[in-house]
Parts: C-alpha cells; sequence; structure tokens
C-alpha cells in the first residue's frame, strides 16, 4: 500500500467526461480527485489552490484551450505533472503539448486501466 495518495485535478468542458474520468480514478484507491475545472483559467486557478500531483487537461475547451493553460499551470505549480487528453489524435497537438511541458498525451477513449497506469506513473516521483 502506498505511503499517500496521488492528488488529481480533472479539467474537461464536459461534466460527463469528468465524471467518467472521476470515477474511473477513484477506482484504483492509490488516486484522489481533488478538483474539477471547466476550462484552461479554471484549471490554473485549480492548480495554484491544490498543487495537484497530475492535472487531466483537456485540449478543446472554451475561453482557455488545453495549450493555452498549460504553461500558466506548470508556472502556478512546477512540481504538477500535467497529462494532455484529447479526444482525438492529432500529432501536431501532442507534439505541442508536449514541447509545452505535458508529462504524456493520451486519448480520452483511452480504458480505465490505462488510465489509471499513466497517471500513477507521471504521478509518482
Amino acid at each position: 500500500m502506498s505511503v499517500s495518495r496521488i492528488r488529481v485535478v480533472i479539467c474537461d468542458d464536459s461534466g460527463a467526461v469528468r465524471s467518467a474520468v472521476r470515477q474511473a480514478l477513484e477506482l484504483s484507491g492509490d488516486l484522489e480527485v481533488v478538483a474539477e475545472a471547466r476550462d484552461g483559467l479554471e484549471a490554473v486557478e485549480q492548480a495554484r489552490l491544490h498543487h495537484p500531483d497530475v492535472m487531466l487537461l483537456d485540449l478543446s475547451m472554451p475561453r482557455c484551450d488545453g495549450l493555452e493553460a498549460l504553461p500558466l499551470v506548470r508556472a502556478e505549480s512546477p512540481a504538477t505533472q500535467v497529462v494532455v487528453l484529447s479526444g482525438f489524435e492529432e500529432a501536431v497537438a501532442s507534439e505541442q503539448a508536449i514541447a509545452l511541458g505535458a508529462a504524456r498525451y493520451i486519448e480520452k477513449g483511452v480504458d480505465p486501466d490505462t488510465l489509471i497506469s499513466v497517471v500513477e506513473e507521471v504521478g509518482r516521483p
């Protein structure tokens, strides 16, 4: 059993996606969802408030998308590992996200076990 749970913020403009991701992560027992955000501006605020171990960040959102928010999240909480979630495979966006400091880039349709595995992998020092 791990000493501490990995603290996660989920950022996606879809409440259904946030709910499904939260459910999947909480099944692991080692992951704790500490906050949710609906857009990039809220993601930056949640990073500042919670300094999570991992942030799951959607790319396509209103007001402030994931690529705009990513460097701001990293500035507010440098230790937070950002995993970019995308609804589609796009090589250019993936490369941009990694260049901006994302730890990983995965598709939203990934199975729950893979999602949990990725979060645990990037969330443990």
